[in-house]
């Protein structure tokens, strides 16, 4: 038996993941893991109320076997499967040892000024204000998103460095992104 945690709980997903959910569904090549302390439940529900395009899929509970090691009453959730808009992703109730930070964030790709507002809005709610930074936000789990104008990224790419380099300095003193003042500062208005 693995006696080192991390090491037992990468077993238990594999095994999880072979005797369940990847056999019966095509399987994603790269999904992300996202380790929480005992809130995966929570932070999943909380993911799927803000996508519109977003579900559940198979929930793990912790046995008996292994309790020594990952202290988790039986019962307890695991894992949970979940998708956000076609993205599929695991919630690992791992325990206190592992906190997110910024070296990885989720970005969200927006059309409009009105998914923008509406992606900020709903995922700051109870987050770090401090981290709320040209785009970036962290929610009430301390997951890091970027919410992203698809807008900036074709003004980021223009030829004419003149007009990037003044977008990049308005996008600089942004919190949540504005894509008219980015505009703007794109035409030099």
């Amino acid at each position: 038996m693995c006696k080192h945690p991390l090491l037992y709980i990468e077993s238990i997903h594999v095994f999880i993941v072979l005797m369940g959910y990847n056999f019966r569904c095509k399987m994603q090549k790269i999904s992300p893991c996202l380790w929480f302390d005992n809130n995966a439940e929570e932070a999943v529900e909380f993911y799927i109320s803000v996508f519109k395009n977003a579900k559940i899929g198979n929930v793990t509970r912790y046995g008996k076997e292994g309790y020594k090691i990952h202290k988790k009453e039986e019962g307890t959730v695991m894992t949970i499967d979940f998708e956000i808009e076609g993205q599929k992703f695991l919630a690992l109730n791992g325990g206190p040892i592992f906190k997110f930070n910024e070296a990885i964030s989720f970005q969200i790709y927006c059309e409009t000024q009105e998914q923008v507002d509406y992606y900020w809005e709903k995922l700051s709610v109870g987050g770090d204000k401090n981290a709320q930074q040209c785009g970036w936000l962290k929610d009430k789990f301390g997951v890091s998103w970027q919410v992203v104008p698809t807008v900036l990224i074709k003004m980021l790419q223009d030829k004419d460095s003149n007009k990037t380099e003044r977008v990049m300095k308005a996008m600089l003193q942004m919190h949540k992104l504005d894509i008219n003042a980015l505009t703007k500062a794109y035409r030099e208005e």
